[in-house]
């Protein structure tokens, strides 16, 4: 394996956690922007009045969408245990 390849490996694999981590971190971050709008609105400045709305929405973006995460990381680990004997090839 030359640098190139490890580069590779490490690009795809930041790109896979990217890939697996959007769903439950955009749906963190839309309620959290609704509750913001809200509090401002409202001028309620309670920390703790957006915290449970967004584990809430999380959890359910994880739960939704577990099957999906699962069949990528998956595919990815399948794809990169297949690829090991041919990064161990001598030159």
């Amino acid at each position: 394996m030359d640098a190139q390849d490890a580069i590779d490996l490490g690009r795809e694999a930041i790109m896979v956690t990217l890939l697996i981590a959007s769903p439950i971190l955009v749906s963190g971050m839309v309620v959290g922007l609704v509750i913001g709008l809200a509090q401002a609105l409202t001028q309620i400045q309670d920390q703790t009045v957006s915290f449970v709305p967004k584990i809430a929405a999380m959890i359910l973006a994880l739960s939704i969408a577990l099957p999906w995460l699962v069949t990528q990381m998956v595919d990815y680990s399948q794809e990169l245990i297949s690829n090991i004997p041919e990064s161990l090839t001598p030159y």
